[in-house]
């Protein structure tokens, strides 16, 4: 007997849902302090996201939307309102008991449940909110839950969501406000941060209270499309480090621009996986680097596509280079191309102990046909002359993204999973 049929959901309202869904890219999960408390399943960081795709997107999560008939008319959206797609409309019922199953099943870890804004605001988040209480007090279910807010709904309903979600998301998808009144006209930046700021507003109050039980714990994330609006890498870039600090995001997702459906104001080709690629980069410069969007980008406003933003940002500033390995500080380090967070704490606590050279730096996975322009070690050099350092890191770079990544015993390879730049 098919599986659908023992769900209730029928096998064409679950492929209508599922495909409206995938393009959310901000479901990723690291998963949260919520533990197993006598029912089924575990989000904690353990529990949950063991299967990624090539580009790194979880898929051990039940990606769904409650309903694709919505009453927003956002133009790059494939459910906006006059669109001529196929709608469909799950229950609370049918989603607690498809996630179960499938659960049950060992093919996910939890979900990723999303809804267009059917009927009212009011009506989609409530709809939200009944399944994820039902899975959580009716079902006994303390898998990952990943719930993304619906914009001007109660403020009430949103809270009462993150008390049974590990994460909840409220997408800002385009960078600035003219851009949202023009493609996404019902949106607003009001409607979408002022929740945000109210979910860790409090998350906060929470925590300083130590309240019995969970409120959000993985916290909240974000999704912007890029190249569907005309916006800089410099100002999607200030964008998210904004969020960063006032909403303390987990992270910010970049979703390339598809077009999935025709509309006069939207570019007719898609935005590339490369721009996309290069904002991640430079996301994570920002996260954990020490750098500021300022200063990431180039002087047109937009990142290089021929090298990764840190390399860049070197090149631009190589009267602060070379710098010796053995006194430089950490915050120094964490801005040499090829030494990563965890290969600069590394060198910080061996320096420690003995002066490190080139054969102990390579040890400690330090990616060194890009950091040996940009460092000494025990007084020696091995870098490239000034003038030729432009084109070897750009061969570099063209050899590494030319091939598929091993997931064993090469630099790319340890590069593309530590996100070490």
């Amino acid at each position: 007997m098919p599986w659908y049929t023992v769900t209730m959901i029928s096998a064409e309202t679950l492929q209508i849902l599922t495909e409206s869904a995938k393009y959310d890219v901000s479901c990723s999960s690291s998963g949260s302090a919520r533990r197993n408390e006598g029912g089924m399943g575990n989000g904690y960081f353990a529990g949950c996201c063991h299967s990624f795709t090539p580009d790194g997107r979880c898929i051990s999560l039940l990606k769904i939307l409650m309903s694709n008939d919505c009453i927003f008319g956002c133009k790059y959206c494939m459910s906006r309102c006059d669109a001529d797609v196929p709608r469909a409309t799950a229950t609370p019922e049918e989603i607690c008991e498809l996630t179960i199953s499938l659960y049950k099943r060992n093919c996910i870890e939890g979900l990723f449940l999303s809804s267009a804004v059917h009927k009212t605001p009011n009506y989609a988040m409530e709809q939200l909110l009944l399944t994820v209480k039902k899975l959580r007090t009716e079902y006994g279910f303390h898998g990952y839950i990943h719930v993304k807010g619906i914009p001007y709904a109660d403020e009430g309903l949103v809270l009462e969501a993150a008390k049974y979600a590990d994460r909840m998301s409220f997408n800002m998808e385009l960078p600035s406000e003219q851009s949202l009144k023009l493609l996404a006209p019902q949106k607003s930046k009001k409607s979408l941060l002022t929740p945000m700021r109210n979910l860790q507003s409090a998350r906060d109050t929470f925590r300083a209270e130590k309240r019995k039980g969970y409120f959000l714990p993985a916290g909240q994330t974000t999704q912007l499309i890029v190249g569907a609006s005309p916006e800089a890498d410099g100002q999607i870039l200030r964008l998210t480090q904004s969020l960063y600090r006032a909403m303390q995001l987990k992270r910010v997702y970049y979703s390339s621009y598809i077009p999935v459906v025709h509309d006069s104001l939207l570019p007719e080709r898609p935005a590339g996986e490369l721009r996309e690629h290069r904002l991640y980069q430079a996301d994570w410069l920002l996260r954990f680097y020490g750098f500021s969007a300022e200063e990431i980008v180039e002087e047109d406003g937009n990142l290089s596509m021929e090298l990764d933003p840190k390399c860049a940002w070197a090149l631009r500033n190589m009267h602060l280079f070379p710098v010796e390995v053995n006194r430089a500080p950490l915050e120094v380090l964490l801005r040499v191309p090829g030494i990563g967070s965890r290969s600069a704490y590394k060198i910080t606590e061996a320096r420690k102990y003995t002066s490190l050279t080139f054969e102990d730096l390579k040890k400690m996975r330090v990616v060194l046909k890009r950091a040996r322009h940009f460092i000494t070690a025990s007084g020696k050099f091995y870098g490239a002359a000034e003038n030729a350092i432009r084109g070897l890191l750009m061969a570099g770079e063209a050899s590494e993204t030319g091939v598929q990544l091993s997931l064993f015993g090469t630099e790319a390879a340890h590069s593309a999973l530590t996100g070490q730049l």
